[in-house]
């Protein structure tokens, strides 16, 4: 164990001194806000896209997903399918944004709704979301490093040493070097985070003795084991086991804690509405500054087609399934050891409760044959972490200072002093999260499972923005108002906070509060914006709607392009994660019918997922480039002041 413990700091002091030379020289480039904020505007299209595929992505998969697999099963799996939603929300709205910010020189979101719907309102109120991911969603992903780190030290490094350290390097290499450092790091933290998942996947695969083996020994459990989730009981086409197939199109329980639906959660319309939610994610007001720090558009298609929707895809719906699966055959998996029917007993047996064990064992076990190995794949895991955790965490910061300080207390300070007002917020905000995670994680996770949910109810404000002029300020501030509340009363900080004594459990009909706030949200706002019938700031919103027009022209030749971009958005969503989703229950044969009947050799519904992920990638690919809302506009855009 010694051994394996020195090459984990011997590979985390490598990790940190790279970490520390990108700070120290990215922070002499800094003479202006700009620099520091938005590493100049000036970010390659490669550097931004690496950056921004291990921003939005890397923080949750590398731990979450894996072992969520090994609990829900293949239901779970078709989450997987985030990879192409969270490319799709940003070929909607990265490059309108990206315009608007070249155009007028916006920094934050805060700034560029506030100019456009002229009120600070929804300003206010993304500096609170903001904070949601600055604060409790950061601590989430900073405490998971600490006990990734205190379970591969067997306890040597307690959990909050470890996370109050690991997060004091990147709080220092982030406040020195601002964004230039955070986006230049995030690109080597890509590639960590893409090596240790396809390092822990083939490893998984090479323990169960390979693909055959991994899908022979799932169809024995499929036909002898049940596993928590039970039985479908007819939901989804069949009496299928829950762990192999998605339990129907939609069930009407009263919420988790209330109800549990049959065969498990995973139901299509939990499944759609849990892949709208993580929209939230690049509609989120530190999402819209990393995108005002691209060079130009094409850094975007390459992040939306070949970063989230191709790499990041593969990651998910080959080796992250194959870690997760595999788990069941080597140990894990109590109910499979009891049948007889585990290939060897490498992993200890992990409880529902301990999913989030999983990847921590499977490195640990690495280190019975390869201890060099387990250090480079813990400095995989918590590069993977940080690479989230250091964007939301320093634009937070970002965010205070230009929207509050500079806003409401000094709107003449210069450069030099709101960089140091930012690096000032950054610390409290990194202090902040650390205390909470450090004292309180029912508090951290109870705050942290808000921040995409009510991230993703700017969407109707940031779409009047950018596409629908008919959308005004009275309705976007009262609709994501309602949204939010909404969001809070079918989360369970909503549970907490009345006692209990709502009617329905968390996410009641198993849709996701995120959905619950977008559908009060839509609702509320098109009421208002529509009964405005003398709306004085109509003509203002639509300069903004003209700027795009005269940019985003589409040739006559490829009018058509839009319909069947629609149709093909609307087909693929139906089948990957829409109702059409169950078909993949037995599409390729039904799951207990044994692997000889399998006709793909492998479960029907992870064929099916695999499938439907390379349409998705055409898909966005189609979207980014053929109707050309992620590349350069035809027409020069020229920088103006923003007043």
């Amino acid at each position: 164990m010694t051994e394996v413990i020195n090459w984990i700091f011997i590979f985390l002091g490598l990790y940190w001194a790279f970490c520390l030379f990108w700070g120290v020289r990215a922070s002499r480039q800094i003479t202006s806000t700009d620099d520091y904020f938005l590493s100049s505007r000036n970010t390659s299209p490669w550097v931004f896209a690496l950056a921004a595929t291990a921003i939005s992505l890397a923080g949750w998969i590398f731990i979450a997903h894996p072992g969520l697999v090994f609990r829900d099963g293949f239901q779970f799996a078709n989450t997987s399918f985030i990879t192409i939603v969270v490319a799709i929300s940003g070929v909607v709205l990265l490059k309108r944004q990206w315009m608007l910010g070249k155009r007028f020189g916006y920094t934050t979101s805060g700034e560029m709704l506030t100019a456009y719907y002229k009120g600070d309102g929804l300003r206010i109120i993304s500096v609170g979301i903001a904070l949601l991911f600055g604060i409790p969603f950061v601590a989430m992903l900073y405490g998971a490093s600490g006990y990734l780190i205190s379970e591969l030290t067997d306890g040597m490094m307690s959990r909050n040493f470890a996370m109050w350290t690991l997060s004091g390097f990147v709080l220092l290499y982030s406040i020195m070097g601002g964004m230039q450092a955070i986006l230049k790091i995030a690109v080597v933290q890509f590639v960590l985070f893409v090596l240790g998942m396809i390092l822990l996947g083939l490893f998984a695969l090479d323990l169960v003795g390979g693909f055959d083996s991994l899908n022979k020994g799932l169809a024995n459990i499929a036909k002898d084991v049940t596993s928590h989730l039970g039985e479908t009981k007819g939901m989804g086409g069949g009496n299928f086991p829950g762990y192999f197939a998605i339990p129907g199109v939609i069930q009407f329980t009263d919420g988790i804690g209330i109800e549990i639906p049959k065969g498990g959660p995973w139901t299509s319309i939990m499944i759609l509405t849990f892949m709208l939610s993580v929209m939230g994610i690049q509609s989120s007001p530190s999402f819209t500054m990393l995108g005002f720090t691209s060079r130009s558009p094409k850094g975007f298609a390459i992040h939306q087609i070949w970063g989230a929707a191709a790499v990041v895809g593969i990651i998910l719906f080959v080796f992250s399934i194959m870690i997760g699966v595999s788990a069941n055959l080597l140990g894990a998996n109590a109910e499979v050891n009891k049948a007889g029917l585990a290939i060897a007993n490498y992993l200890p047996e992990i409880s529902k409760l301990q999913h989030t064990e999983l990847v921590a064992h499977f490195i640990k076990l690495v280190g019975n044959s390869s201890p060099w190995l387990v250090g480079f794949l813990a400095v995989c895991a918590v590069a993977s972490l940080q690479a989230t955790a250091t964007s939301f965490m320093s634009t937070t910061g970002n965010i205070l200072s230009r929207d509050i300080y500079v806003q409401y207390f000094q709107k003449d300070s210069d450069d030099k002093k709101q960089i140091g007002v930012a690096r000032l917020f950054t610390g409290l905000v990194f202090l902040s999260g650390m205390l909470l995670a450090s004292f309180s994680m029912e508090a951290t996770l109870l705050l942290g499972s808000l921040a995409i949910a009510c991230s993703f109810q700017l969407w109707p404000s940031l779409l009047g923005a950018t596409w629908l002029p008919w959308i005004n300020r009275s309705g976007a501030i009262a609709g994501l108002s309602i949204g939010l509340i909404a969001v809070l009363l079918t989360e369970p900080l909503g549970q907490k906070l009345t006692g209990g004594a709502l009617p329905w459990g968390v996410w009641p009909w198993n849709i996701h509060s995120a959905v619950w706030g977008m559908f009060f949200n839509i609702v509320i706002c098109m009421i208002i914006s529509l009964m405005a019938i003398n709306d004085p700031e109509k003509e203002h919103r639509q300069t903004f709607h003209n700027f795009f027009q005269k940019h985003s022209d589409i040739k006559l030749s490829d009018r058509w392009s839009k319909p069947v971009g629609a149709l093909l958005l609307m087909v693929w969503m139906f089948f990957a994660i829409g109702p059409g989703s169950i078909f993949g229950n037995m599409a390729f044969g039904e799951p207990n019918i044994g692997y000889d009947k399998w006709i793909l050799g492998m479960p029907s519904i992870w064929a099916w997922q695999i499938i439907w992920w390379s349409l998705g990638v055409g898909v966005v690919w189609f979207l980014a480039n053929k109707l050309r809302m992620s590349v350069e506009p035809e027409i020069e855009i020229k920088a103006i002041s923003a007043s």
